[in-house]
């Protein structure tokens, strides 16, 4: 069996607690499992920046590019780092310079009583939502003209290309097609962003049409976020932009839980990609032992999906869920276990 070389890079503030988490169950499955992963850690972090000046070392993205099947990537952010260029070197650099242009986020209830909707179940919160991961607003495309003054203009542009809207749309039908989803939704605002709108519609109708199989439909941003409240059951699969696609997730991973059970994954299909969850740092809680590490250890599953390994990933699902039914989780999940000690209960229910 080949190896899989993996980065670890923990971050900052609870970053490096709730990874250690899901190492302790990928060194659990990689032993009883001989998977062949190898895990080669980086402490590239605000502390390593703020001594050194240097976010990634000159050459360390080739590096994970030519070398590496995955990066495992903690929490970036902190107080000290008031612009927070070490998480953008790190974190949007990968995004980027990876051309990691699909950001996966599954939205799945483990058990119902972690869901804030009335009447909803693990049976109606169950889809999945592809952001578009390298374009839209955040490409840092704009300026500022008389900065400081009362006549300041600021421009912020939103960049879509018919390449990259194709090829995100194109991804969702494919995933919907593959694991048995039976529908696809666009989702953005093109009533009041008509340019971009129309490219985003067109292509979307365009790449609907070699899906004959699969239901797909539009619906405005705000609409997107009433119904997936109202009737989550309605969704499969979601797509959308790259601004859009950040607050939508926020509101799935609150429906599922909230951010401490959220995994994600920013692929790019078939080269080397970033797994993180999708919580923040949360610097005043770090060192606490009271962040919730299931996010991590869930995006550790997903990784493992990504390079091969679907049947470990199942085992990491089902003993996170057996401890969830079983109360045996954090405090934010109602459970009165530490950081550690949850990851602990997770390890030991897996069935290997």
């Amino acid at each position: 069996m080949s190896t899989k070389k993996i980065a670890v890079v923990p971050g900052d503030g609870i970053g490096p607690e709730v990874i250690d988490g899901g190492l302790l169950i990928l060194d659990r499955v990689n032993s009883a499992r001989k998977l062949g992963l190898e895990l080669v850690h980086f402490g590239w972090n605000a502390d390593e920046y703020l001594r050194t000046g240097i976010s990634m070392p000159p050459g360390a993205m080739d590096d994970i590019r030519v070398n590496y099947d995955a990066v495992y990537l903690g929490a970036f952010g902190d107080p000290r780092v008031p612009d927070m260029k070490h998480a953008a070197d790190i974190l949007l650099g990968m995004r980027f310079q990876l051309d990691l242009y699909v950001n996966y986020r599954p939205v799945k209830l483990l058990d119902e009583r972690l869901t804030p909707l009335k009447g909803k179940g693990t049976a109606d919160i169950d889809f999945v939502i592809f952001r578009e991961n390298t374009e839209g607003a955040y490409v840092g495309m704009g300026g500022n003209f008389k900065k400081g003054t009362q006549d300041e203009i600021a421009v912020q542009e939103d960049v879509s290309t018919r390449r990259g809207v194709e090829r995100i749309i194109r991804h969702a039908f494919e995933f919907a097609k593959n694991t048995g989803r039976k529908s696809v939704c666009m989702s953005d605002k093109n009533n009041v962003m008509r340019f971009g709108g129309d490219l985003w519609l067109r292509t979307f109708e365009e790449v609907a049409a070699e899906y004959p199989e699969l239901e797909h439909f539009h619906m405005f941003v705000d609409a997107l976020t009433m119904q997936m409240v109202r009737v989550p059951e309605m969704f499969d699969v979601i797509v959308t932009n790259n601004m859009f696609g950040d607050i939508v997730t926020d509101l799935g991973a609150a429906l599922q839980g909230g951010l401490g059970v959220a995994a994600s994954g920013n692929i790019h299909p078939g080269r080397v990609s970033l797994f993180e969850p999708i919580h923040g740092s949360a610097p005043k809680y770090a060192g606490q032992d009271v962040a919730n590490p299931i996010g991590a250890i869930l995006t550790a599953a997903m990784m493992l999906d990504y390079l091969g390994f679907p049947k470990e990933a199942t085992i990491i699902e089902d003993a996170v869920t057996a401890t969830i039914h079983a109360g045996e989780t954090t405090h934010d999940l109602g459970g009165q276990l530490g950081t550690k000690a949850a990851a602990l209960a997770i390890a030991n229910r897996l069935n290997l």
